[in-house]
């Protein structure tokens, strides 16, 4: 049904609606917060009565500031104070003509805090601006200072409320950020403990490769129909164990990217931008070790500076390469060599691939690597200490 929808109806991948609809909630839940609007209709009561200008303006403003309401709901976290300030506009304009507009901006100075990643201290800064204009504007309109009083604080009280509720949503996304990082850690040491014990069956499978080895040269002269017998024997254990190492190292392999992946949709997730990927194809391994690092600057980037709301990861292998795709639809205008492209491109330089950059301003930006598999069949040896440091190195900066 979404699809007729005008594009500006649809809900954005970071939007309060969306997030709803991820934790399998009512998309429109926080709408019931409309209910409040009963004052709308209840103000003119108390200041002189119901009267025909006032149902005109009604008629007029509430469906612009129903919209307005909606549409703080649907943007996304990089545009919702933009329709939060077209609430306060409102409810100021109106001051001297429709004592209603009270409402309008209680409910302006709260949807700044809906679905913004700012600190209290800061929305406590916009409102005690807003509550500024407010007071300057309903003193010169002439309103009883009662009226002025209770209006800041009813907005600061309920914006704080909003906020400390908003603050806990954002500390709930860490936490299902850290446990997924405890999880990944503890698939990162049983991986480590096969690996041991892959070295202790190959040092098994080895020796008894040399012991076989020995004999048939001793049985050579002697025996060689037998000596014939355990070479066949040494070959088909040699064999046997280099099946058994290629299963389990693509298993190994194929679980860093998808770790990687994975731990890049929580950090996404948890920064309000929506991620989409696939599962990463089987690939060489020295090329999924460097993309797994890639992989991790490049998201890193995105949730500390792009200010997306949807980003997409993409990986294809074919005969001669293996390609990375990362895009999102940030604020671009990215430096070739800026925002640690610059240790991205070593990477990829090491692995013999290509790296191209497209980040018009405004326009989100697009990575691609392009790893020829042909140039990594050999790791160079500052590539395989590179490696090995930074799978050891602690990962607190990717938080």
């Amino acid at each position: 049904m979404s699809r007729h929808l005008p594009a500006w109806l649809k809900p954005a991948p970071d939007s309060v609606v969306a997030d709803n609809i991820k934790l399998g909630k009512w998309p429109w839940l926080d709408a019931i917060h409309l209910l409040w609007t009963v004052w709308v209709f209840i103000t003119p009561m108390f200041a002189g009565g119901y009267t025909l200008r006032w149902m005109w303006i009604t008629l007029l403003s509430y469906p612009v500031f129903v919209l307005l309401y909606a549409l703080t709901l649907l943007s996304s976290r990089r545009n919702v104070s933009i329709y939060a300030v077209g609430m306060v506009v409102l409810g100021i304009s109106l001051l001297s003509v429709y004592p209603s507009a009270f409402s309008y901006f209680v409910f302006g100075c709260v949807a700044l805090r809906i679905n913004r990643c700012i600190s209290t201290v800061r929305y406590l800064c916009e409102l005690a601006a807003l509550n500024t204009v407010f007071v300057v504007q309903a003193v010169w309109v002439g309103y009883p200072w009662q009226a002025i009083a209770w209006v800041p604080v009813l907005s600061t009280i309920i914006g704080l409320i909003v906020s400390g509720e908003r603050a806990g949503q954002e500390k709930d996304a860490a936490l299902r950020l850290s446990h997924e990082e405890v999880r990944r850690l503890a698939a990162s040491a049983e991986r480590e403990r096969i690996g041991r014990d892959l070295h202790d069956l190959l040092g098994h499978t080895l020796s008894l490769i040399t012991l076989k080895l020995e004999l048939s040269r001793k049985l050579f002269d002697r025996d060689a129909e037998r000596s014939r017998n355990e070479l066949a024997e040494a070959e088909q254990i040699a064999r046997d164990a280099l099946a058994q190492v290629r299963s389990a190292v693509t298993g190994f392999r194929a679980a860093d990217l998808a770790a990687e992946l994975a731990s890049a949709h929580l950090l996404l997730e948890s920064s309000r931008v929506h991620l989409r990927y696939g599962v990463p194809p089987p690939m060489p391994a020295w090329i999924e070790s460097g993309l797994a690092m890639i992989l991790r600057e490049a998201v890193t980037n995105i949730a500390r500076h792009a200010q997306a709301s949807e980003a997409m990861i993409g990986i294809h292998c074919d005969a001669s390469a293996v390609m990375l795709e990362v895009a999102d639809d940030g604020r671009g205008g990215v430096a070739v060599n800026g925002n640690g492209l610059a240790g991205m491109r070593e990477r990829v330089d090491a692995l013999g691939g290509t790296l191209e950059i497209d980040s018009p301003r405004e326009r989100g930006t697009r990575l691609k690597v392009r790893i020829p598999i042909n140039a990594t069949t050999t790791a160079p040896t500052e590539w395989l200490a590179a490696a090995m440091q930074d799978s050891i190195a602690p990962r607190e900066a990717r938080a």
